[in-house]
């Protein structure tokens, strides 16, 4: 099962989770915050910094990991259409993604707010969120 790391304090990090969730009926992915233990120990052990949440991060049943765009769209062909037509997308440069990835990142908090605890899932989600 994949895990997907996301920033526990964005509100656009916790609707897409939220989305995720709501659109991933198969149970394909499983997630943590990054500013959690479990979130800072998957970072620590492939190697990536554990202070910068500008990106989220898949970590596929394998092991591979995925940032920002990349990652974004590894989640979207999970999910059922139309969503997964998303995937698509990656035809459009690596740089390029990134650099519209890395432009809403740098402006999330300002557009979608920020939450001073990370959101707490309903019931029926909580054994899909590691501590």
């Amino acid at each position: 099962m994949s895990v997907l790391l996301y920033d526990g304090e964005c509100a656009l990090c916790s609707h897409s989770v939220q989305f995720v969730l709501e659109h991933d009926a198969s149970g394909c992915f499983r997630f943590a915050s990054l500013q959690g233990a479990t979130g800072r120990t998957l970072l620590q052990q492939h190697g990536l910094p554990e202070t910068s949440w500008s990106s989220v991060v898949l970590i596929d049943d394998s092991g591979e990991v995925f940032l920002r765009s990349e990652a974004a769209l590894r989640v979207a062909r999970c999910l059922p259409a139309p969503w997964c037509w998303l995937f698509g997308l990656r035809w459009i440069p690596l740089p390029l993604r990134d650099a519209v990835y890395d432009w809403v990142a740098r402006h999330r908090f300002r557009w979608f707010g920020r939450h001073s605890s990370c959101w707490m899932p309903r019931p029926e989600w909580r054994e899909r969120f590691l501590e």
